[in-house]
């Protein structure tokens, strides 16, 4: 069977899985789960067998007319390069641990056989994306991928955390998406297809004629998607929904999209030293934005969305001195320490019984009742902090490697501006990014919170799956060597510089946050010992009088100081968008809806009265009584007849 065969293979599986499952699912349950594993398992396992063939060669492209639309046509086609066949493994084997998992998380949920199957739909539109060699054919899996996240995010809709949630992620997302159109055609338009390799065909010849523009317009799109400033603010309200669902957004689905499609026409942006100026200065403001939010948040969901949109932000920082193989690669390393993190919060959640308690502040004796989750999350939040040796630190100091190369003047088209402010951004974010992760594991782990019900093992379904992805947490960096060969050539291992600033300033931000977690546990337990010593106090904290009442120390407040409150509510950007264009909105569809009540309604209503009015008067009329209507036309005539003699005598005299 040829590559191309086993490449149109991967997105049909889970397709035809999803189209089963939907048409089925409630009617044979017995088959649910293994519709929705066995497919997505097999698409995983020829993604795999793709990219071996493929083996970071020359790209693999065939075509077909899909149908004759005039000038500028649509193909069906595949392009099949380094980036696109590692990141189809990653979207195959992340979707097939979230479907695995799921099967025990969502094992009593009712609605489980939709859920599997709009899964299936999100893992197979993201494979399109990543395969597809026409922007047309991508926009259709971008656009699914919209879908299936409203539906998922919404799964439990008889909360309204959730309903509100699916509505805000569809509606940030698309008002991304509308530019994003207008600038995929002004792309084609210019390139005069929509061929991927026929437009960077002509970006090489120099023939677009818009670079900024519609670099502009697709980096609008991109910044929807991919949960970039100002459009991120839908990505911490999207963990209303289910937390496997939350995994596959964040690891491989949905927000690498944007990344991943930027990757593939870089060298459109590269062609505006303005577009990659903004993207730069997007990136920064994310990096560091969304590192202080994280840093405030008490939810664990919520810490590790805000995580996403930073790490996202690394991505987007690569791209703008334009080093892609940086930032696919720290896609890829991620994507698995990030499925690992939201994975073995579900797992704590599970055991906590209920979303209400994926509070931090309320956890305690986690580490000794979930010991999987416990090792398993520690080592990606090593991961994600850039500890060295795990797969973050090598993947985050190639971005830094590339942002330092761009600042010393060393690229060829990226502006020196570009590679400054993704470099200063990005080490200070990694010195957030260790301080949140401290934070969490901490608060986590060695917490004192209100103990949560003990439900026994986890199921080994969701267990054996953090095992699984903690393995390329632990050991993907040690492909930085070998896996460059698969993208532009350019050397992703760390350097001197980068990593004594990288890690340095995690180090620095690990430990200032245990300080102040000692510093804040200290100060509780003698402010403890102190109620304990009132009876009052004691007689309702006998049971651990070492241990204040209310939530556990957290050492966020003290590193941010007056700026907690405003981080924790993500700098009130939601109050800003809220007054600058809900308001507007619902102020002019309120004097819309007050015009069409009191205005046209008033015209209408009185169309309708007048006739019915005169209908009235005309019925009373008909009496049916002779002599009445003989009188009437008798002083009918006696009017007319005076009438007509008064005009004959205006007449005479004139």
């Amino acid at each position: 069977m040829s590559t191309t065969t086993l490449a149109v293979l991967v997105p049909l599986l889970p397709f035809l899985s999803a189209l089963a499952g939907l048409l089925s699912g409630r009617r044979a349950p017995g088959f649910v789960r293994p519709l929705a594993v066995l497919p997505t398992l097999g698409a995983a396992v020829l993604a795999v067998l793709v990219a071996v063939r493929q083996g970071g060669g020359k790209a693999i492209d065939t075509a077909t007319e899909l149908t004759p639309t005039g000038s500028v046509p649509i193909d069906l086609s595949l392009h099949l390069d380094g980036f696109a066949v590692l990141v189809a493994v990653l979207v195959g084997v992340v979707a097939t641990c979230v479907q695995i998992y799921s099967t025990a998380y969502l094992r009593d949920d009712p609605r489980y056989p939709s859920y599997a199957a709009l899964v299936s739909l999100f893992t197979s539109a993201m494979l399109l994306v990543v395969y597809s060699g026409d922007l047309m054919v991508l926009l259709v899996g971008w656009e699914v991928m919209g879908i299936c996240s409203y539906f998922l995010v919404g799964h439990y809709w008889e909360t309204e955390a959730a309903r509100s949630a699916s509505l805000k992620a569809f509606l940030v997302t698309k008002l991304g998406d509308v530019p994003f159109l207008i600038g995929l055609f002004a792309l084609a338009a210019d390139a005069g297809s929509f061929r991927i390799t026929k437009i960077l065909g002509a970006v090489a010849s120099g023939g677009l004629s818009h670079p900024t523009l519609i670099a502009l317009l697709l980096l609008a799109g991109v910044a929807g998607k991919s949960a970039q400033f100002p459009l991120h603010t839908w990505l911490p309200d999207a963990m209303a929904g289910p937390t496997p669902v939350s995994a596959l957004i964040h690891a491989a689905t949905m927000v690498a999209a944007g990344v991943y499609f930027i990757a593939r026409l870089l060298p459109v942006f590269a062609a505006s030293r303005a577009a990659l100026v903004v993207m730069a200065v997007i990136a920064a403001v994310t990096m560091v934005g969304s590192a202080l939010a994280a840093l405030a948040q008490d939810d664990i969901k919520r810490v590790l969305a805000y995580s996403t949109v930073g790490q996202l932000g690394y991505m987007t920082g690569a791209l703008a001195v334009g080093d892609r193989g940086a930032a696919v690669f720290h896609l890829l390393s991620h994507g698995a320490f990030k499925a690992l993190l939201f994975l073995g919060a579900g797992v704590i959640i599970h055991a906590a019984g209920t979303n209400s308690l994926a509070a931090m502040s309320r956890m305690d004796g986690l580490a000794k009742r979930i010991p999987d989750a416990f090792w398993t999350m520690t080592v990606a939040l090593l991961a994600l902090a850039a500890i060295p040796p795990f797969a973050g630190f090598f993947s985050k100091e190639a971005v830094l490697v590339a942002a330092e190369h761009t600042a010393g003047g060393h690229s060829d088209f990226a502006p020196v501006a570009a590679g400054w402010t993704v470099l200063v951004a990005g080490v200070l974010t990694a010195l957030l990014t260790a301080a949140y992760a401290t934070r969490l594991w901490l608060m986590a782990f060695r917490g004192r919170g209100a103990a949560a019900p003990d439900h026994g093992r986890e199921p080994l379904a969701m267990t054996g799956v953090l095992w699984l992805l903690a393995i390329p947490s632990i050991g993907f960096g040690l492909a930085a060597g070998p896996i460059a060969d698969w993208f532009d050539g350019r050397r992703l291992t760390p350097t001197v510089t980068t990593s004594l600033l990288g890690t340095g300033a995690a180090l620095i931000g690990a430990l200032l946050t245990y300080g102040m977690w000692q510093r804040a546990t200290a100060k509780a337990a003698t402010a403890a010992e102190s109620a304990a010593e009132t009876p009052e106090v004691a007689e309702v904290t006998h049971d651990h009088p070492a241990v204040p009442a209310g939530p556990a120390p957290d050492p966020g407040k003290a590193l941010l100081g007056p700026l907690h409150r405003h981080a924790a509510d993500g700098f009130h950007l939601d109050a800003v968008y809220d007054r600058l264009f809900v308001r507007p909105v619902r102020g002019a569809a309120s004097l819309v809806r007050f015009l069409d009540r009191e205005v046209v309604d008033t015209y209408v209503t009185g169309a309708g009265a007048g006739p019915r009015l005169l209908g009235l008067l005309v019925r009373r009329a008909q009496t049916g009584n002779v002599q009445g209507y003989l009188s009437a036309l008798l002083a009918g005539a006696v009017v007319l007849a005076i009438a007509t003699a008064v005009i004959a005598n205006v007449n005479a005299g004139s």
